[in-house]
């Protein structure tokens, strides 16, 4: 008991060692209105044949049964819209809170399987998000005419000291090499089953060392031919990057970008694309260049390759105010797509004139942004600034996992958490 307590006192205190009996409906544990249940009605719209189509348990052969994978989509989506980042924090949730075990409903599942399926998900989310709005666009629900592009930049699980600069990434690679030799010779001569199990594991990881660090190399090609490419264009003799490229051996397709903070980090680039007039996102896309520049182009490449059309107008913020871009997407023969983006200025906040050389489509560009129904057409993209601010709030600042193609998987769980509530909310009674 606690200090303090006097005697002739009624009080109702705790006994944990009644024996009792508890009968319980978890149906009836949650809420009719709760938003779980509108979660899983929704995972039950959707088209998961290709999940379905990966299980190789049968009903008449032996092994353990499958777990529905409805359930697992739904227990993502709905621990992305309760900001649930890490698959051993939804491990534990599913075996204490009674949202999570009633979308459950009396399986079990492992933090493994939940961080395994969270980023092998990826291809179907991908087309998941394209058949959801696809079908919208087919009903008249949501317009393709005019989308914004915006970029979202978060942190990579790399830290800065993984990053290493050409000589030091040499002497690396000849260390795991030698490593995995000598361990492989050893394995090879030593008879002992138990030693050669260990010997096996240090030699596995010695190899994924080396794989890691082979690949740093390659990722360091790359940063060195693309600045090579940039002073080119720029007609510099060298690049104007004066510090000696880096890779980051545990994360090697992460790049160092500035961050919205102004911080250089490692990191990626996500480009959304949303729909302006009813805010979905209907295009992803996650890279690892440090500028917006050259961006426009793939955006309207992506949208027509999802949905068989491109956009009439594109509106974009001032880091894709590259002419060249504009150019490329002002094909009048294909329907050219109208560019509303900032125009540059010079350091008084002037817009500075057309040069003789610029093409139609720059000229173009700058006949709109001159005039008030260009300016107001552009300013209707910062109510594409929602997705973003959402994505932010639910804990998209920094990734765990690494590579492109992981933190694409780990992003669109949380284009699709949005696109929930986006849908949800259109679909609310007035």
């Amino acid at each position: 008991m606690a200090l303090g307590r006097v005697g002739g006192l009624r009080l109702a205190t705790a006994e944990r060692r009644q024996v009792e009996w508890q009968m319980a409906c978890l149906d009836e544990l949650v809420a009719y209105d709760h938003r779980v249940r509108h979660v899983w009605a929704y995972v039950e719209g959707l088209d998961l044949s290709e999940l379905y189509g990966e299980i190789g348990s049968k009903i008449g052969e032996p092994g353990r049964p499958a777990i529905d994978p409805a359930l697992l989509v739904a227990l993502w989506l709905y621990a992305t819209l309760e900001d649930v980042g890490s698959a051993r924090h939804l491990a534990r949730l599913c075996e204490r809170d009674v949202t999570y075990r009633w979308i459950l409903g009396g399986v079990s599942v492992g933090h493994k399987t939940l961080s395994d399926f969270r980023v092998a998900a990826g291809s179907v989310l991908d087309k998941l998000l394209s058949g959801s709005v696809a079908a919208m666009i087919s009903t008249g629900v949501v317009d393709l005419g005019c989308v914004a592009v915006d970029s979202v930049r978060v942190r990579a699980s790399a830290g800065a000291g993984s990053f290493r600069r050409k000589h030091r990434l040499a002497e690396l690679n000849e260390l795991a090499t030698a490593k995995v030799a000598a361990l492989r010779a050893e394995l090879d001569s030593d008879p002992a089953a138990s030693d050669r199990r260990g010997r096996a594991r240090r030699q596995q990881a010695a190899e994924d060392r080396q794989r890691r660090v082979e690949q740093a190399q390659q990722a360091l090609a790359e940063i060195e031919a693309g600045h090579a490419v940039a002073a080119k264009k720029q007609r510099r003799k060298k690049p104007a990057n004066r510090h000696e490229p880096r890779a980051s051996t545990s994360d090697p397709q992460a790049r160092i970008i500035r961050m919205p903070d102004g911080g250089l980090r490692p990191g990626f680039n996500i480009q959304v694309k949303t729909e302006v007039q009813r805010g979905l996102i209907v295009g992803l896309s996650v890279g690892n260049n440090a500028s917006d520049r050259g961006r426009l182009g793939p955006a309207v490449a992506e949208i027509a390759g999802r949905y068989d059309q491109r956009p009439k107008q594109l509106l974009a913020d001032s880091g894709y105010d590259s002419k060249a871009d504009i150019e490329a997407v002002y094909r009048p023969e294909n329907g050219s797509v109208e560019v509303f983006c900032p125009l540059p200025c010079d350091k008084q906040g002037n817009p500075r004139p057309p040069r003789p050389k610029d093409g139609p489509g720059a000229l173009a560009w700058y006949r709109r942004m001159m005039i008030d129904e260009g300016a107001a057409m552009y300013h209707r993209r910062f109510a594409t600034e929602r997705p973003h601010a959402d994505m932010r709030n639910r804990g998209l600042i920094r990734v765990m996992v690494r590579g492109i193609d992981k933190v694409k998987a780990v992003v669109l769980w949380h284009v699709h958490a949005y696109n929930f509530l986006t849908i949800s909310r259109l679909l609310r009674p007035v």
